[in-house]
């Protein structure tokens, strides 16, 4: 926990200085050399702390191997898929230890999300603590300011709280040495920052720059925090106030630019890097902002390396040459259309096959979506060695049946093209260029209040918000009686495959049938009292999650493996460790659980 305890205010001030630079670009760094009390007074210098919370997000999405894809593998939408070495996560019963590589790319990072996570508290607090040093113009420039760093705080304590569950609580700015720390219930937590957010829903504006923290914002992660509370009326009120408030709205109607080109759709339009966060797209309510210039972040996204097949290698004709070739300059350059992948977060078949219902929901047609049969055989070395199948389509087995892919994990299965298609100008071939990352989106707060409704057994409620993202995908409507947290979970997999944290969502909601003790879609009930041995977020992923549901084996001999007890992260041991003076308990399942003492159930 050393992101927590080793801080000081001068190292805090030199951290915020990279992100001063507003009057050129929301983005681009204008570091001082010296900051003091003084400086606090400004507004100005609040904002570029609010930067600074800001810039830290988007490092969570892009580059290799980024934190986004740990998400994602703990989870039924997707496996870890590199093969050709142990250490990825994949046996999770074997790798998954307090004490193990918690933070590297070619492992894991649920270490980074501990880190970081504290980190942005620690931004957020000194906002916090200081607001009172400020001199203001008013009111309202205060509290707006204090909202967004409620906001931030309450961002990633919500994270936090559905990824280690009791976690220590900090609400003040740390400005010496501490070894102190005690471990906080989940709930007690989750209620200060509604208390928080429901002050922030007063005062934050949507009148701010694209990055910034909104009001929808606000009231989406509220809407969230409700729902994990259990206050499912509350989680209502606060969705109808992004919904119903007149800034937002679902994008149903073709816009931005490629507006004018009759092969595309609404769908391929919303996930255009240029057209995020044009004021003409309504949907967006929170998001990341990443441009080649400005700040930008080095390298790209690189989302098509990570969540794209290794389609280059492993494919085979028929005949047994090498079929596919992701060079540039080739005479057919497919990694010019689809970007050179190395099957990192691998899409299973409940994500890429199992949930797609209907032939013609744009999300999953031809274009927007690619299977391996859209590509073609293009290695040039084929036009000698094997003439009849250079630029016939991929396929996965010859005439007789065998298998001619010699590697399916990693470089064999669909994708959704409108959404990780990211031209990219600095790598050749492409991996993923720069763009603005939706953090939240109106579907999502739709699907929220779909969950609520749901909650409360207003399945008619819940049918109309699902159907209102079905509609614009030009998918059939679902029935009311059909309605269930499956079906919530399915279109959430449709329209946020690789923006939501999967990982994190599950678990909320696997706590919140442990707290309702409500039964579930497999006939099964759960409580608080043994979550970590038996949980609705293991159930669902078992259930769902192929890999992990029949210990599939990689080429390498590796083995996909997962228990009840990986609904919680461990903390790392390192946090443990050096926290001296106080107690930060492990979680059920890990070792060093058994020293846990009970954690403190209140607000100090």
């Amino acid at each position: 926990m050393k992101t927590i305890y080793k801080i000081s205010f001068a190292c805090l001030i030199l951290i915020i200085s990279i992100g001063l630079g507003c009057k050129k670009s929301f983005l681009e760094p204008d570091p001082l050399s010296f900051y003091t009390d003084e400086d606090f007074k400004s507004p100005e210098f609040y904002r570029a702390a609010l930067i600074s919370c800001a810039r830290n997000l988007r490092n969570e999405y892009f580059g290799d191997g980024p934190p986004w894809v740990t998400e994602q593998i703990f989870s039924e939408v997707a496996v870890e898929g590199i093969t050709d070495k142990s250490g990825p996560a994949q046996d999770l019963n074997l790798l998954i230890t307090p004490d193990a590589n918690l933070n590297s790319v070619d492992f894991n990072k649920i270490g980074y999300y501990w880190d970081e996570g504290y980190k942005g508290i620690k931004y957020a607090n000194t906002i916090i603590s200081r607001i009172d040093s400020g001199e203001f113009k008013d009111e309202a420039e205060r509290n707006s300011i204090l909202g967004s760093a409620y906001f931030h705080r309450a961002f990633r304590y919500y994270r936090l709280a559905n990824q280690f569950g009791d976690v220590p609580l900090l609400l003040n700015e740390v400005t010496t040495p501490r070894f102190d720390f005690y471990t906080t219930k989940r709930d007690v937590i989750l209620q200060k920052m509604k208390e928080d957010l429901e002050f922030a829903a007063l005062w934050v504006t949507d009148n701010v720059n694209k990055g910034e923290v909104t009001k929808g914002a606000v009231n989406h992660l509220l809407t969230k925090i409700n729902l994990c509370l259990g206050k499912f009326d509350d989680a209502i009120a606060s969705a109808n106030a992004v919904i119903d408030g007149g800034r937002y709205v679902l994008m149903t109607d073709r816009f931005g630019s490629v507006e004018a080109d009759a092969t595309r759709n609404v769908i391929w339009d919303l996930h255009r890097p240029e057209n995020k966060s044009l004021s003409e797209n309504k949907e967006g309510i929170f998001m990341v902002i990443d441009r080649q210039v400005d700040g930008g972040f080095e390298g790209g996204s690189k989302i098509m390396r990570n969540a794209v097949p290794n389609w280059g290698s492993n494919i085979n004709t028929p005949n047994g040459k090498k079929g596919t070739n992701d060079a540039i300059g080739l005479e057919i350059t497919q990694s010019d259309m689809y970007g050179r992948g190395i099957g990192r977060v691998r899409g299973t078949s409940y994500s890429t096959q199992a949930i797609w219902d209907d032939p013609n929901d744009l999300r999953h047609i031809k274009g927007n979506w690619m299977n391996m049969e859209d590509l073609v055989y293009n290695d040039p070395n084929l036009k000698k060695s094997d003439p009849e199948y250079y630029n016939k389509p991929v396929r996965l087995r010859n005439a007789n049946g065998g298998l001619i892919v010699t590697d399916t994990i990693r470089s064999y299965y669909g994708w959704p093209q409108y959404k990780l298609f990211i031209p990219d100008f600095e790598n050749a071939p492409m991996q993923g260029g720069h763009t603005d990352w939706y953090v939240f989106r109106l579907a999502e707060t739709y699907l929220l209040r779909a969950e609520a409704y749901y909650w409360k057994g207003d399945l008619a409620g819940a049918a109309a918000d699902i159907n209102k993202i079905r509609a614009r995908a030009k998918a059939a409507p679902y029935a009311a009686g059909n309605i269930t947290i499956g079906t919530i979970l399915d279109e959430r997999a449709r329209e946020l495959y690789y923006e939501e944290p999967r990982k994190t969502e599950l678990t909320r909601i696997a706590y919140i049938f442990a707290l309702t003790g409500k039964t579930a879609y497999n006939g099964k009930a759960y409580s608080l009292n043994n979550f970590s041995e038996n949980n609705f977020f293991y159930d669902r992923v078992k259930e769902k999650n192929v890999f992990y549901k029949n210990g599939v084996k990689t080429n390498h001999g590796d083995q996909y493996t997962m228990s009840a007890y990986h609904v919680l992260w461990p903390v790392p041991q390192g946090a443990i460790r050096a926290n001296v003076e106080g107690h930060i308990n492990q979680n059920i399942g890990y070792s060093g659980s058994e020293s846990n003492i009970p954690p403190l159930d209140k607000i100090e």
